[in-house]
């Protein structure tokens, strides 16, 4: 099931319980100090009549599916299968060069830095894992699979920044001189894995946005 209602946001899939939209890039997942500014929050509260519960968050460059509740019973469940990383999220993402292994495993601590960036600190650092897994290399591009069992800030940005693959538009770890040639963050939710209220496991996709493969 497809649904617009509106040019950033499409539902997914839908039920009693459970809103999956697919999100576009440029558009916040929750409204942000100017309450003037509509957020995919924000549109889908004014859709439905009753209140929509906030689950977790993609942030405003990225795209792909996000979920939101529309109960407290549920909106408890998910947050408890999030808190103890029952979900399974994987991303798409375009990255500057070739990796030579096909898969691999980035398991670097994460810590915030100052004014929202956030860097590897092998002290001070928390826990942060992510798998990978190459699905394609061309004219020294990358296009990966993600998988990240942690879910720290800007963890996906961060822990490719640092092995010399930043993702592809990226301004905040990346040569922004290089980065600024390209029209957006490739970063995209392409399937999210939980459980919903009968015990039922089900998998939501979105899919991989036409400039991906463009580029």
């Amino acid at each position: 099931m497809t649904l617009m209602i509106d040019q950033h946001v499409k539902i997914l899939f839908e039920d009693e319980n459970i809103i999956a939209v697919d999100k576009t890039e440029g558009i916040s997942s929750i409204s942000e100090n100017d309450k003037t500014v509509d957020s995919i929050h924000s549109l889908l509260q004014k859709k439905y009549s009753s209140k929509i519960f906030i689950v977790h968050r993609l942030d405003k460059e990225v795209s792909g599916v996000i979920l939101f509740a529309k109960n407290n019973v549920t909106h408890k469940l998910l947050n408890e299968q999030f808190q103890n990383r029952k979900v399974i999220k994987h991303y798409a993402a375009l990255v500057h060069g070739n990796i030579n292994a096909q898969s691999g495993i980035i398991d670097k601590p994460i810590r915030e830095f100052g004014s929202g960036r956030m860097g590897i600190d092998e002290i001070k650092g928390k826990p942060s894992i992510t798998e990978f897994n190459v699905l394609k290399q061309s004219n020294s591009l990358t296009l990966l699979d993600l998988h990240p069992t942690t879910g720290r800030r800007h963890q996906l940005r961060v822990h490719l920044y640092s092995i010399g693959h930043p993702i592809v538009g990226e301004m905040k770890y990346g040569d922004k001189n290089i980065q600024q040639d390209f029209p957006r963050l490739m970063l995209h939710a392409i399937n999210i894995t939980f459980r919903i209220n009968t015990g039922k496991i089900i998998k939501i996709e979105s899919e991989l946005p036409d400039i991906f493969n463009t580029f």
